[in-house]
């Protein structure tokens, strides 16, 4: 397993976000990690890049416990979180976002991201703020693949686009699927996420209820209905 959580409690002041989550990550595996809104599902990303660290429990990426590290050590051990907010500096250009994450050991060098991307190579002199919500998606998975992840954490990367652009943010985690790149996927749109994922974990309040095959959840309607408010 490149990552494992093993039954972490993680709080935002008084509040107990999550209760005892535990969850893996295998070595190019999608997993799809879903619940309703408020579950806890951001503060799991938040927990594993010690945006938020846990108060108790582990956190093993490559067998070694990073629960605690600074955030930019966990970065440079090789995960890569693209946040749901994007995070791209609107006064600076398209380019001047992607140059600030280019490390010369990475996998993937600018002339490869702007060949997956190619929009991206049209709107390279753009401030942040000019792209739509589709280029500054793709703009912050570009960003997030320069730093030479082994570990792809991506926190809703549906959220707020058109449907023909939520095609092509699926396509490129297929892509990148096919490279062998770990990915932990938080997604809302559940049909988005059992189509990609090879292993599913639902949440609610903090703590896992339901882990199997995206087969098995679909086939489980009181887990579809109860927790992600999916008819049969």
């Amino acid at each position: 397993m490149i990552l494992e959580v093993q039954a972490i409690d993680t709080y935002y002041g008084l509040g107990h976000i999550l209760h005892g989550l535990s969850l893996k990550v295998g070595e190019g595996e999608v997993v799809a990690l879903l619940g309703r809104n408020g579950a806890g599902k951001t503060t799991t990303l938040c927990s594993i890049t010690g945006l938020r660290p846990p108060r108790k429990g582990a956190i093993r990426y490559k067998g070694r416990d990073i629960a605690g590290l600074d955030t930019h050590r966990i970065s440079r051990a090789g995960i890569a979180l693209v946040p749901e907010t994007r995070g791209i500096f609107s006064y600076l250009s398209a380019r001047e976002n992607l140059s600030i994450a280019e490390r010369k050991g990475s996998r993937w060098q600018l002339a490869m991201v702007l060949e997956r991307f190619p929009r991206l190579k049209e709107r390279l002199h753009h401030k942040g703020r000019e792209l739509s919500g589709g280029e500054q998606q793709m703009l912050a998975i570009a960003r997030a693949l320069l730093t030479g992840p082994d570990l792809l954490l991506l926190d809703e990367p549906s959220q707020g686009l058109a449907p023909i652009v939520v095609n092509d943010v699926m396509s490129t985690i297929r892509e990148l699927k096919t490279e062998r790149v770990s990915m932990l996927l938080v997604e809302q749109n559940a049909e988005m996420a059992l189509a990609l994922a090879d292993r599913v974990y639902v949440i609610d309040h903090g703590t896992v209820v339901f882990e199997g095959t995206p087969a098995a959840l679909r086939d489980d309607a009181q887990v579809m209905g109860t927790y992600l408010g999916v008819g049969a």
